[in-house]
């Protein structure tokens, strides 16, 4: 957990933000001006009780009678999760998976630049995957140096990730989205999250085999990346 305002901040409301993030855009982008917090909570599938204290521990945004204004809480939850400056993105990895990701709009955009992509087969070193060339990871420094990258993607086999996960730290990169079916080692100052595909199924499984009231249910994403 991470502190604001002297207040420890759950994990689970951190990886709320962006769902909540997301559905204000696109509410800005309707030209909504205002929205209840009832509102806003049935739009991102929570209870408005829930959404009122997850906002509660980065401020009072609301009015009571009137809601959230939309483009002021917009902008604060960006603030609060760095959107507020762009950043740079290096990912090493260059097979389906990383094909895939460096070409989604949705994935590398709203203040995310990648500056880098790495990998070390000759058939596919030098190709411009959605405008930018991929080299050979053993650049990975230069490439972290001139541009001050401090964040990566890592969706290389399992067998090659703890390697280039210590490459990556060893390069200034210090928040590492992994890919890899490998749990990663990195110092506590490096921030990993672990993506797995596999993994998320199970839990959706779960879910089926033992179903909860639909309120609870609703949370089933509340800790996933994707």
């Amino acid at each position: 957990m991470v502190e604001r305002f002297g207040r420890r901040i759950p994990e689970p409301t951190v990886v709320r933000l962006p769902l909540y993030q997301r559905v204000l855009r696109d509410l800005a982008l309707g030209a909504v001006a205002t929205v209840s917090s009832a509102e806003l909570a049935s739009a991102c599938g929570v209870n408005a009780a829930k959404l009122r204290k997850d906002l509660s521990y980065f401020g009072t945004y609301g009015t009571r009678g009137t809601g959230y204004d939309v483009g002021y809480l917009l902008g604060q939850i960006e603030r609060e999760l760095g959107l507020d400056r762009e950043r740079c993105v290096v990912m090493a990895g260059m097979g389906h998976l990383g094909h895939a990701l460096a070409r989604s709009p949705g994935f590398m955009s709203g203040g995310f630049r990648v500056v880098g992509l790495f990998d070390v087969a000759p058939s596919v070193l030098g190709e411009i995957v959605a405008g930018t060339g991929v080299a050979h990871i053993s650049t990975l420094p230069d490439v972290c140096r001139q541009t001050g990258a401090s964040m990566g993607v890592i969706t290389t086999p399992a067998s090659a990730a703890q390697d280039v996960c210590d490459q990556m730290v060893a390069s200034g990169v210090n928040a590492i989205l992994n890919f890899a079916p490998s749990v990663l080692v990195a110092p506590p100052s490096v921030h990993v999250r672990h993506v797995d595909f596999s993994a998320e199924l199970q839990v959706l499984a779960f879910y089926q085999a033992h179903p909860e009231p639909a309120e609870a249910a609703s949370d089933l994403g509340a800790g996933l990346i994707l």
